[in-house]
């Protein structure tokens, strides 16, 4: 049996960040990681000659990130594609109304008006909202202060349901009222044309990463922490676990004794989503020049309802729509094509048979993935915001869990995974140590 001084279970973006920083500390380190490969929820696919982010994507906010940081040092190119918390506008956005047919520029924008008078109600109402609110009970009372008619708040409320599953993958009933607190973006959203992945790829070399060993059990006590894999036990005087929410709340992977206070009931109000991806790549570009997403109301929009134009990443002509929420559940056991022909007959009903069978299709099931069970988690109703931070609360002054779950101010992130390991790392050390250090040549 090895005995090393931290082990960090989980080679995702959060346990290479305090793998990093501890080895450059003098710390014995190793990294247990169940999958292949080393990023977690970033993954890029690289098949057909194209580069395809299946998980994490953006770097939501560059102003402050050490994602940006970090994705500068390594020389990894960014390109500047701003999503904005599901934004109603500052972009090119193509609406089209229940009827499928495309607004006029004045309707567009006393519909976005409509959605910036609500969202500004929106404020007081959550602040003052009861501990087990959901985002509808709020969203519902800032939109009867207002006084429209049926058709007019039913636009708007499509918009909201809409928001909570693109942000967190959650139905909106589901989500808790303080769920969207978070929500504010510092700074350009870009996105890598090269591939998200080469961030991990770089946060490990010199690393000791174990792949393909799949921990089964962490045992700690004031003398230590004991890991249990299907290669072996491993040793050491502390541990910090990065797997996700739903690796947690699996059993597949027992922690022993079990997790006290206030880290269980913090976990307890927390799920993982269901949110997938779904890359559609066309012979040809049928939707209008200038747009930057285009975006249906009504019924017809309920599962398929925005497609992003990821056109100028690579110059081929591809969109990129989100099944999230009750769309991800509906279609989990659907096969690619039926996801596919559901789609198509969406964009047919907008563009006509200018719609050409894809070329190239990616779609995700991180739903299935034995390593994540989801995309990210979100708050369910009774959580708090404060529950992110409790879940890191560290145990026995060995045990400490990191990953973007546990961190407030910009969960379901990667900037948000690394400053959780940033974190686990000084607690771990004792001391404080700068985050640049886990990227500095």
């Amino acid at each position: 049996m090895e005995h090393f001084d931290t082990i960090v279970v989980g080679a995702g973006a959060a346990g290479l960040t305090a793998a990093r920083l501890l080895a450059r500390a003098g710390r014995r380190v190793v990294v247990l990681e169940a999958r292949d490969r080393v990023g977690g929820r970033i993954s890029t696919d690289r098949r057909y000659g194209l580069t395809t982010d299946m998980g994490a994507s953006w770097i939501h906010g560059i102003t402050g990130s050490p994602v940006a940081a970090a994705a500068e040092a390594f020389g990894m190119p960014m390109v500047e594609f701003t999503v904005g918390g599901y934004q109603p506008d500052s972009r090119p956005i193509a609406y089209y109304g229940p009827d499928g047919v495309r607004l006029t520029d004045a309707a567009t924008r006393a519909y976005i008006a409509d959605i910036h008078t609500v969202d500004r109600a929106l404020i007081d109402v959550v602040a003052a909202s009861a501990p087990d609110a959901s985002y509808r009970d709020v969203t519902e009372a800032a939109l009867d202060a207002q006084g429209w008619d049926a058709e007019r708040t039913q636009r708007v409320r499509e918009y909201l349901e809409h928001r909570t599953e693109e942000q967190y993958g959650a139905w909106i009933e589901d989500l808790a009222a303080h769920g969207l607190d978070d929500d504010v973006i510092d700074g350009d959203e870009v996105v890598f044309p090269d591939g998200y992945d080469r961030l991990p790829r770089r946060l490990a070399e010199g690393l000791d990463i174990r792949l393909i060993h799949v921990v089964s059990r962490v045992q700690w006590s004031a003398e230590g922490v004991l890991v249990t894999t299907d290669h072996g036990l491993f040793a050491a005087d502390s541990a910090i676990v990065t797997v996700p929410v739903g690796v947690l709340q699996s059993g597949d992977l027992e922690i022993e004794p079990a997790l006290p206070e206030p880290v269980a009931g913090a976990l307890g109000r927390l799920r993982m989503n269901a949110f997938e991806k779904v890359f559609l790549r066309f012979p040809t570009k049928f939707w209008d020049d200038g747009v930057y997403a285009i975006r249906q109301q009504g019924d017809e929009g309920r599962w398929w309802h925005s497609w992003y134009d990821l056109t100028a990443l690579h110059g081929t002509p591809t969109l990129l729509t989100f099944a999230a929420g009750p769309a991800a559940v509906e279609t989990r056991d659907w096969t690619e094509e039926e996801i596919v022909d559901s789609i198509l007959a969406q964009l047919r009903r907008l563009y006509g048979e200018r719609v050409d069978e894809p070329t190239v299709v990616h779609v995700t099931d991180w739903q299935d993935d034995p390593w994540s069970y989801g995309s990210y988690a979100y708050m369910t109703v009774g959580s708090t915001t404060s529950d992110h931070d409790d879940l890191a609360t560290p145990i026995g002054g060995v045990l400490h869990l990191a990953g973007e779950a546990t961190w407030t101010d910009d969960p379901a992130t990667v900037s948000a995974a690394m400053l959780s390991g940033h974190r686990a790392a000084q607690q771990v050390l004792g001391r404080d140590v700068a985050i640049e250090d886990a990227w500095a040549h």
